[in-house]
C-alpha cells in the first residue's frame, strides 16, 4: 500500500527518543519574496520641493504623530483613544486570549502528572458465596509525556505565537485607524468652526449693507426690490450658519465615542485650523514594509499558514506517548503506605493512521492553497500601501497649488466687491451686481477653507498610510508573550505601541 511508507521504523523512533532530538518535518518559514520590489523613491517626491525637508534620511516619524500638528487639544484627545476606546479594549482582550493559547500550547512540551485517590467499600451477600465486607484504598499517580519527535508541538507553538503577534498587529492597526479617524473628525470640526466664523463675519457685513439699502429706500434713492434682495441674502446666510450646527454636534458626538466618553456633556471649544499641514517625514518605500501594522499582520498570517502546512505533513507520522503509572494500593488504610503496597507500570503508546482514503492528502492541498492565498494577500496589501502613500503625496502637492490659486481668486473677488459697492453707493450700478459679487466672494472664501480642510485630511491620511511611526520591531516576541506581566490588561493595552522617543 502507498501509505505504508509513512510507517516509521522502530530504530528511527528509538534513536530520536534517546537522543532527545526531533526530526524537523515542518517547512522552515521564510518571508515571501516580493514580485514587485519597492522603488528607491516615491514618484511624487521627484522634483517636488515641498517634501525636501519632509523626508530627511535620518528622520523618522515618532509614535505620537499628532504632535506634528502642534495642537494641544488634539494631543489630549488622541491620548484618550489609545486606552479608553472600547474597540481597542476588545482587541486587547483578544490578544490576551491568543497569549493564553501560547501558554497552553507550550505546556504540552512538559509531561502531565495526575493523581486519582480512591476508597472503595464492598459488601458481599450470601448468594456471592463469600459473605462479608471488604475495603480497598488506592493512591495512584500517572505521568504521561509525548516526545516531540516530529516537531508537532514546536510547530503549534510557532503558529500560536504568530497568531498572538497578529492580534498585536491588529490591535495597533485599529488604534492607528481610530486615531486617524479622530484627527480627521477634529480637523473637520475646526473647518466647520472656520466656516461658521466666515458666515458670521459675512452676515454682519450683509446686515450693514441691508441697513444702508433701507436708508437709501427711505430717501427715495433705492427701490423696494433692493431691500428685499438684501433681506433675502441675510436670511439665506443665517440659515447656512445655523445648518453648520448640525454637523458640528455630530462631529463632537463622534469624537466623544472615539475617546470612550458619552456624547452628553462632551464639548470642544470653537477654534480654527492653525495653518497648513506640517512637513511629514516620508522616508523611503522599502521602510514601509516594516512600518505598517496591517502589513505585519498579513506577514504573520503567512507564518501561521506555513505552520499549518507543517502540521499537515506531520499528520502522516505516528504519535508516541510515554506513560508511567505508580502508586500504592491496599485493603487496609494502615498498610497503604508500606513498601508491599507499591504498584507501577510503564510503557510507550504509538498511534498511526494506516488508511484514511486521501483525507490527509486533501488536508495538505488545503493548507498549501491557504498559504498561497495569504502570500497573495500580503503582496496586495503592500501594493495598496504604496498606492495610498502616492495618492496622498499627490493630493497634498495638488491641493497646495490649488490653495495658491484660490487665494488669488479670493483677493480678486474682494477687490471686485469693493468696486461694486462703491459704484452702488454712487448710484452708478444696481444692487443686483453687488449681491452677485458678494455671493462670488463668499463662495471663494468658503472654498479656501474647504481646501485647507482637505489638505489636513490628506496629511492625516498620509500619516496613516505611512504607519504612524510604528515599526514591526515592537511586536512582542515569544519570551515577552509568555511574561506573566502580559496577563495584566494595564500592560497589554499598550502592546505593540510605537516608541515615542
Amino acid at each position: 500500500m502507498r501509505q505504508t511508507k509513512y510507517l516509521p521504523l522502530l530504530s528511527v523512533v528509538c534513536a530520536s527518543f534517546f537522543s532527545g532530538g526531533c526530526v524537523q518535518v515542518a517547512p522552515k518559514y521564510q518571508k515571501p519574496v516580493l514580485i514587485v520590489p519597492p522603488p528607491p523613491k516615491y514618484q511624487e517626491l521627484t522634483g517636488n520641493d515641498q517634501w525636501k525637508t519632509a523626508a530627511p534620511s535620518d528622520e523618522v516619524m515618532k509614535g505620537n504623530w499628532w504632535e506634528l500638528f502642534g495642537d494641544p487639544q488634539l494631543s489630549k484627545l488622541e491620548e484618550q483613544v489609545a486606552v479608553n476606546n472600547f474597540n481597542v479594549k476588545q482587541l486587547e482582550a483578544q490578544f490576551r486570549q491568543a497569549r493564553a493559547t501560547v501558554l497552553a500550547t507550550s505546556a504540552g512540551l512538559d509531561p502531565s502528572i495526575s493523581a486519582a485517590p480512591s476508597v472503595n467499600q464492598t459488601i458481599r451477600g450470601s448468594n456471592s458465596g463469600r459473605l462479608g465486607f471488604g475495603s480497598s484504598f488506592g493512591l495512584p499517580f500517572n505521568v504521561a509525556w509525548e516526545p516531540d519527535l516530529w516537531g508537532r508541538l514546536h510547530t503549534i507553538i510557532e503558529s500560536s505565537t504568530a497568531t498572538a503577534q497578529i492580534r498585536a498587529s491588529d490591535l495597533e492597526n485599529l488604534r492607528l485607524s481610530l486615531q486617524a479617524t479622530l484627527a480627521l473628525s477634529y480637523f473637520n470640526l475646526l473647518a466647520n468652526d472656520m466656516q461658521f466664523e466666515l458666515l458670521t463675519t459675512t452676515l454682519n457685513a450683509y446686515k450693514q449693507l441691508l441697513g444702508l439699502t433701507e436708508n437709501r429706500f427711505r430717501g427715495g434713492i433705492a427701490s423696494k426690490v433692493d431691500v428685499t434682495l438684501a433681506q433675502t441674502q441675510v436670511y439665506n446666510t443665517e440659515a447656512q450658519a445655523t445648518d453648520l450646527g448640525v454637523q458640528r454636534h455630530q462631529l463632537e458626538h463622534a469624537i466623544a465615542v472615539l475617546t470612550g466618553q458619552a456624547p452628553a456633556g462632551f464639548s470642544i471649544p470653537r477654534s480654527k485650523i492653525a495653518g497648513p499641514p506640517p512637513p511629514i517625514p516620508v522616508g523611503i518605500p522599502s521602510q514601509l514594509l516594516e512600518r505598517r501594522p496591517d502589513i505585519a499582520s498579513s506577514e504573520r498570517s503567512i507564518a501561521v499558514a506555513n505552520a499549518n502546512i507543517g502540521l499537515a505533513k506531520i499528520a502522516f507520522y505516528p504519535s508516541v506517548t510515554l506513560s508511567v503509572s505508580t502508586g500504592v494500593t491496599s485493603p487496609s488504610l494502615f498498610s497503604l503506605l508500606s513498601w508491599a503496597s507499591r504498584t507501577w507500570s510503564a510503557g510507550p503508546n504509538a498511534n498511526q493512521v494506516l488508511f484514511d482514503f486521501g483525507r490527509r492528502d486533501a488536508q495538505m492541498q488545503l493548507t498549501q492553497a491557504a498559504y498561497d492565498a495569504q502570500v497573495a494577500n500580503y503582496r496586495q496589501t503592500i501594493l495598496n500601501a504604496f498606492q495610498q502613500v502616492e495618492d496622498n503625496l499627490s493630493n497634498l502637492r495638488v491641493l497646495a497649488e490649488e490653495t495658491d490659486q484660490q487665494a488669488r481668486a479670493v483677493a480678486a473677488a474682494e477687490q471686485s466687491l469693493n468696486l461694486q459697492t462703491e459704484r452702488y453707493k454712487g448710484g452708478t450700478d444696481s444692487y443686483l451686481n453687488v449681491i452677485t459679487t458678494q455671493t462670488i466672494l463668499l463662495q471663494a472664501q468658503r472654498n479656501a477653507v474647504t481646501l485647507l480642510q482637505r489638505r489636513m485630511q490628506s496629511a492625516v491620511s498620509l500619516i496613516l498610510a505611512l504607519g504612524g511611526g510604528w515599526d514591526s520591531s515592537v511586536l512582542p516576541t515569544l519570551p515577552q508573550i509568555k511574561d506573566p506581566a502580559m496577563a495584566n490588561p494595564a500592560n497589554t493595552i499598550k502592546v505593540s505601541m510605537p516608541a515615542t522617543h
